[in-house]
């Protein structure tokens, strides 16, 4: 079992920058970042593969950035020019499959979230 623990969340004005941080107890092929809105679903954000093969939400291409250590145990989501619209509870997974995902269901472990809030 793979723990996943999330940091760096927190209130920030629109524009403003967050960096969000996912330490995992042991690698996983992909990992990935997802956030659920209040009374929404849970969106794919940011994903990166073992071969750090990226890929982005359309939603949020271009603004935010998913990196990862050598050592494939912390992963990064860096999040500029931030809208209201990106207020969610944000999720950090890490899914044994060796491609990139937007399914949830292809993830096999979870975080318990990081809130970020975002004012207008």
């Amino acid at each position: 079992q793979v723990q996943l623990v999330e940091s760096g969340g927190g209130l920030v004005q629109s524009g403003g920058s967050l960096r969000l941080s996912c330490v995992a107890s042991a690698r996983t092929a992909t990992v990935g970042w997802f956030r659920q809105a209040s009374g929404k679903a849970r969106d794919f954000v940011a994903s990166v593969s073992r071969t750090d093969i990226t890929d982005y939400a359309d939603s949020v291409k271009g603004r935010f950035t998913i990196t990862r250590d050598n050592a494939m145990v912390t992963t990064y989501l860096q999040m500029n020019s931030l809208k209201p619209e990106d207020t969610a509870v944000y999720y950090c997974t890490g899914s044994i499959l060796f491609g990139s995902s937007r399914d949830a269901s292809d993830y096999t472990y979870w975080g318990q979230g990081t809130q970020v809030t975002v004012s207008s």
